[in-house]
């Protein structure tokens, strides 16, 4: 339940400033024992009753109880709201001892189902966090970074039940056992329990409405889904996709899930510029790779294009499941929405899967670089088969070689991985090239392009080595650099590298590639370093790639 309040916990002011002595009233310690003697006496008809005297001596005793700071109330700590509890319930069961007619609470009929769980009847049902409301009369409340006001009847009524309460704490706090003091315990306790049901009624019904807002942010995306699904069921899943309509719920419908992620994804950024577009993308790619499959296109080469898109494609269709089993349970929504683990979970892959969606499925060059390198991997693993076990296994050793063969691929095909490389590295690139015609010349500056032209000069020397043998010189010259880069030169690898180089050219080509291979590797912690949080994702794509497994298809058991 909420409470009036800021997000700072505050304390509870039992008592106005002119009766915060009454605490010390030398007549509050043998209270008890003065209303024992008192309902002892014979003659007390109206506080005769052996229910009635301990009642209200269980009401004087638990009052002593409560835990007072500064003349402030207590309930924020645990022992503090024990002792708040125990006095409310001792106050409604000395009212019905007393014979006392408790105020009309048929009102709570009409709160909502989770509000009726906390107040199953018409009985007094005294609860701190009402107390708290009453007494703190904060009037603003934020919910999912919004703020609602309470009504000024509402804090009216607050106002009155604070009263209610103030007097009777004084009345209790410098007990005589007098005669108007006897009647007035009746008439506090009648005019405390009228007080707490007006509020009562107009606090819940009011906190109703504001949770209702939030709830209509999930609402609204259900009634999307809803109608895709319509849509998809009255023309079919192959026909529906062009319709207009359908196209524009689409965008609705993204527009919603957008709202919720800046609202209720906590833990992640919350972006709201994820549109539609990206999901159109993502299909079109599928699309793509599998006519190109059809025409027995590499299916290496279109690995990873599938691998990001269909996460993209699966994202949404979990999150539109999701719409689709809280539409049976909207009542158990937590009005802040970053409550809901579900919906967190569910918000956090997608815009997980769709930021990458915006980052490299849209981008067709940056794709086309990604495809490429994740080919390449993959036939560097069948030459160097350690390699395959290092990306099965997540070993730490590949964290340093990956690096290193976007490094030789990049330089070995820079029209296919400007993109990439522009990205990772941006303060390294003089000019920005728009053109799709990409160039094999990288507008880079002078650092970057001096290695350039030591691993052209490297990798001339290493096809020599077969130019007159019949062989291709150009994969014969990639496969030493990759069994470099993967086995390193320590022992046997050395020989493994370089053995295939003849005797007149390998002294020349090993020193060359460990010159080079000295000077890669500076780049290779550049471009780790310059931007983590860009590389880091770039590697969990890679890894995701080479594994063939999937972000956005995560099964797991429905939650709110």
């Amino acid at each position: 339940m909420f409470a009036f309040g800021s997000p700072e916990h505050q304390r509870t002011c039992l008592w106005s400033a002119e009766n915060r002595g009454a605490t010390k009233s030398p007549h509050s310690a043998p209270m008890t024992a003065m209303f024992q003697s008192f309902f002892s006496s014979a003659g007390c008809d109206s506080f005769g009753a052996t229910k009635s005297a301990s009642a209200i001596s269980q009401l004087a005793s638990s009052y002593k109880q409560l835990i007072v700071d500064d003349g402030c109330l207590d309930t924020k700590s645990e022992p503090g709201f024990n002792a708040a509890a125990v006095f409310m319930g001792s106050i409604a069961e000395a009212a019905k001892a007393l014979g006392l007619e408790a105020a009309d609470r048929s009102y709570r009929s009409n709160f909502t189902i989770n509000y009726r769980a906390l107040f199953p009847d018409q009985s007094r049902n005294y609860r701190v966090d009402i107390l708290e409301a009453s007494l703190e009369q904060n009037s603003v409340i934020w919910v999912n970074g919004d703020k609602f006001e309470f009504s000024s009847d509402a804090m009216r009524r607050a106002e009155t039940l604070k009263k209610c309460w103030t007097n009777l704490g004084v009345l209790l706090a410098s007990w005589s056992n007098s005669s108007s003091e006897r009647a007035g315990l009746r008439s506090h306790l009648l005019a405390l329990d009228s007080a707490w049901a007006a509020f009562e009624n107009k606090y819940i019904s009011e906190l109703i409405d504001i949770e209702a807002q939030p709830r209509k942010l999930i609402l609204t995306a259900i009634e999307h889904e809803q109608k895709l699904k319509d849509l998809e069921t009255r023309h079919g899943r192959q026909k529906v996709i062009s319709l207009p309509e359908y196209m524009d719920t689409q965008r609705k419908l993204v527009r919603s899930i957008a709202h919720l992620n800046s609202v209720a994804n906590f833990r992640r950024k919350g972006r709201d510029d994820l549109t539609v577009e990206i999901l159109w993308d993502a299909m079109r790619t599928i699309q793509r790779c599998e006519a190109a499959e059809k025409n027995g296109d590499s299916t290496d080469l279109l690995s990873a294009a599938r691998s990001l898109s269909g996460d993209v494609v699966d994202a949404f269709l979990a999150m539109r499941k999701y719409l689709r089993e809280t539409s049976k349970c909207l009542e158990r929504v937590d009005p802040h929405l970053c409550n809901n683990v579900g919906l967190v979970g569910r918000l956090v892959d997608w815009e997980e899967c769709w930021e990458v969606g915006r980052n490299y499925v849209q981008n067709e060059m940056f794709l086309n670089g990604i495809c490429d390198l994740v080919a390449e991997i993959r036939l560097a693993q069948r030459i160097t088969p350690g390699l395959k076990s290092m990306c099965e296994d997540c070993d730490v050793e590949l964290f340093m070689v990956l690096p290193r063969i976007l490094w030789l691929r990049g330089l070995a095909k820079p029209a296919a991985h400007l993109h990439v490389f522009r990205s990772l590295l941006p303060h390294r690139f003089t000019v920005i090239q728009e053109s799709g015609n990409a160039s094999e010349q990288w507008p880079c500056d002078s650092e970057l392009q001096a290695l350039i032209e030591q691993f052209r000069s490297v990798y001339a020397l290493l096809m020599s080595n077969w130019r007159s043998a019949g062989r291709d010189s150009d994969r014969s010259a990639w496969e030493v650099l990759i069994k470099r880069v993967v086995l390193g030169v320590e022992g046997a690898a050395r020989e493994d590298t370089y053995g295939s180089l003849s005797p007149s050219v390998r002294s020349q080509a090993e020193h060359a590639v460990e010159s080079f291979m000295n000077k890669m590797e500076g780049w290779s912690m550049e471009i780790q370093r310059h931007n983590a949080e860009d590389w880091n994702q770039f590697m969990s794509i890679i890894i995701q790639c080479l594994s063939g497994s999937s972000k956005g298809a995560k099964e797991t058991s429905f939650q709110v």
